[in-house]
């Protein structure tokens, strides 16, 4: 197939491009600067100038493709309500260029509240205010399956992991951890967050756009949950620092990197499951665990 790949020079987008390419997949990624079009043209991809606010560009692209995987984000560049606000156009916009045509559009979404403080499924929709925007990005991508567009949620994990992980949530806690001189849990920090290794995420994408069905919503889940608690020990014996427990009113203070919100995520209960995903397409992990990576020590010798 010849694939649409936007954020193709992130971290899991660059695992994705490469995945594509050994499958026998031809890649055409989405490049916004001269760098980015560099570097997809170092890792075997066709460079596609244009951007998430470029919707001829977007068009343009998908009408060449077989297929879409969507992974770039405006997050960062612009405000929150702004950057979810540029994300579902242009998943719309993607869909609509391959409307009619049964052509795949796999997207990515995050199992991040959309139900704290239980077992997150593939079948949860979002019960929480916190999970409003994505909720409304998914239903409204979800709905070109009726316009002839074979679309397909991918949810990943909160901890995307991996030994060219850089700038996701590890690094940062490495970083505060190392800053600070205490690697930081709230309360008994028995509450669990999801993993997977970048490149079962990458497979999951590929199998995904080769064979999900319509309006699928599938996890990229390795592991359902981990005590954070766990988390930050393993940082800290890394870092060289102790895991101490802190009230959740300090933990602005203590993950300034995070922010308000997601500083407060430290402390929120998220597990979730791939049980259904696993069954559909016949995925599973191969990849270390996250702990095992914490452990391998490149997190800690950047």
């Amino acid at each position: 197939m010849r694939v649409l790949v936007t954020g193709g020079t992130g971290f899991i987008g660059s695992a994705v491009v490469r995945e594509l390419i050994e499958e026998g997949h031809k890649v055409i990624g989405l490049a916004r600067s001269d760098e980015a079009a560099e570097a997809l043209s170092a890792a075997g991809a066709t460079a596609h100038r244009g951007s998430l606010t470029d919707a001829q560009s977007l068009r343009t692209g998908a009408s060449m493709s077989d297929g879409v995987i969507h992974l770039a984000g405006a997050y960062g560049q612009m405000s929150f309500a702004d950057a979810v606000t540029v994300d579902r156009q242009a998943m719309v916009t993607l869909g609509g260029a391959l409307e009619g045509s049964d052509r795949p559009l796999v997207v990515a979404s995050a199992t991040s509240m959309i139900a704290p403080g239980r077992l997150i499924t593939e079948r949860d929709v979002g019960d929480d205010s916190a999970a409003l925007p994505r909720r409304e990005t998914e239903l409204a991508v979800l709905a070109l399956a009726e316009r002839g567009v074979r679309v397909v949620v991918v949810r990943l994990a909160t901890l995307v992991h991996g030994d060219e992980d850089t700038r996701g949530f590890i690094p940062m806690l490495v970083q505060m951890a190392s800053t600070s001189g205490v690697s930081a849990y709230i309360g008994d920090g028995r509450n669990r967050w999801p993993a997977v290794h970048q490149r079962d995420a990458a497979r999951l994408f590929r199998i995904a756009l080769e064979r999900a069905p319509a309006g699928s919503r599938v996890h990229a889940i390795a592991e359902e949950g981990i005590a954070f608690r766990d988390i930050a020990e393993a940082i800290g014996r890394g870092a060289g620092v102790p895991a101490l427990t802190i009230s959740a009113d300090r933990a602005g203070e203590q993950f300034p990197l995070l922010g308000g919100p997601l500083a407060l995520l430290t402390g929120t209960d998220i597990p979730a499951s791939s049980a259904a995903t696993r069954e559909l397409l016949d995925w599973a992990p191969r990849h270390p665990d996250l702990l095992s990576d914490l452990e391998a020590g490149f997190y800690f010798s950047r």
